[in-house]
């Protein structure tokens, strides 16, 4: 970045030493020389492409299999959700004859009530993304408000602030779920994601204050405060751009405890109530005893597209994860170097004998130490 800004200050300052009609160019002025002022032109812009795409670069994790397999499951199941209820029947239409298996007319077979188990799996695709993404960006924007405010303001802000949190980390989450959810009559999908957003932040609160803690010292933010700037500009322009990678593998973990924190309160029967969602057909095919009697298409489909999105999320998250620490993305070439190593050693005991002291010795010439 640095390399960046001094090239690109090079550049204006070639500009800037070269006005139009004061500075010869071999023999001829900056008016007759257009060439001279297209080519520091062409080089600023230059530059500033440069730095863009490096800029972009240096947010992405890299290219690995960790991370192709996890976005291909995970827009897969997207791209199913938005675009699967357009290709299906009505997923509460009943007129089809119930506990049918997979077949040509229903590829996913139907439900004791007769509803397609594909149209159920396709809206409830859309409910399950719906509330996880809603949890997500809840937990993000309160982990932001009580982490980044919290490490940077520091003082008596500091200690509320991590009071609240140090709070909501004691109080366990499933139960309070539980707790609200069976005071709430009438449940949506917008009130679940809101309840599980409110109860998923905590954790993610703690790791953003240590890291803005440590940001808060660094020179370029000393020289901001030094420069007159405002602290939530500092916080938005110097703290929160080098926080991206974090928040952004923070965020697909809300998202995953969400999806799965929705399955496990519609199984209970406290999910949404009037909405379909992964979790809501396996609460039908559970009430409708579709383990017992066999109608395993029923509650594999969810399940497994619950475990595919998770898994899909993880991966990506573990590349993320990866990327941003460095222990964990040294730690290939190591176990790598070790290995090498050991095989080494392997090599050079197998042609050599090891006296009683641990020295290695010829085999040929005992007593000549290698």
């Amino acid at each position: 970045m640095d390399e960046s800004i001094r090239e690109q200050e090079l550049a204006e300052s070639t500009q800037a030493a070269a006005p139009r009609g004061e500075v010869a160019a071999d023999g001829l002025d900056i008016e007759e020389a257009p060439s001279t002022v297209a080519f520091a032109d062409t080089a600023a812009m230059a530059t500033r492409e440069r730095t863009r795409r490096r800029s972009i670069a240096s947010v992405l994790p890299p290219a690995s299999p960790k991370l192709i397999v996890g976005l291909v499951l995970t827009f897969g199941i997207v791209l199913f959700g938005l675009i699967g209820p357009f290709f299906v029947q009505d997923p509460k239409f009943s007129g089809n004859p119930g506990m049918l298996p997979p077949g040509p007319e229903h590829l996913l077979g139907t439900t004791q009530l007769g509803y397609d188990v594909l149209a159920q799996l396709a809206y409830g695709a859309r409910g399950s993304l719906m509330v996880g993404v809603i949890a997500g960006v809840i937990a993000v924007i309160l982990s932001l408000a009580f982490g980044i405010i919290a490490g940077y303001v520091g003082g008596w802000t500091d200690e509320v602030l991590s009071l609240i949190t140090n709070i909501m980390l004691v109080i366990p989450g499933l139960p309070l779920i539980i707790v609200i959810a069976s005071y709430v009559p009438s449940r949506t999908l917008l009130l679940v994601a809101l309840v599980l957003g409110l109860t998923g932040w905590a954790g993610s609160a703690v790791v953003l204050r240590s890291q803005a803690k440590s940001l808060r010292n660094r020179d370029y933010v000393a020289a901001s405060r030094v420069a007159g700037e405002k602290p939530w500009r500092i916080i938005l322009v110097e703290i929160l751009p080098n926080l991206l990678p974090l928040l952004s593998a923070q965020f697909l973990f809300a998202v995953i405890l969400g999806i799965l924190g929705e399955a496990g309160l519609s199984y209970l029967g406290l999910g949404p109530v009037g909405s379909i969602t992964w979790g809501t057909m396996l609460n039908e095919a559970q009430l409708g005893t579709a383990l017992s009697s066999g109608a395993w298409w029923w509650f594999v489909p969810p399940g497994a597209l619950i475990a595919l999105l998770g898994c899909g999320l993880s991966l990506i998250n573990f590349s993320i994860d990866e990327y941003i620490n460095p222990r964990l993305r040294l730690a290939p070439a190591a176990q790598r170097s070790m290995r090498n190593a050991r095989k080494a050693g392997r090599q050079v005991t197998s042609k050599h004998a090891v006296d009683a002291d641990g020295v290695i010795l010829d085999q040929k010439k005992k007593g000549a130490v290698l």
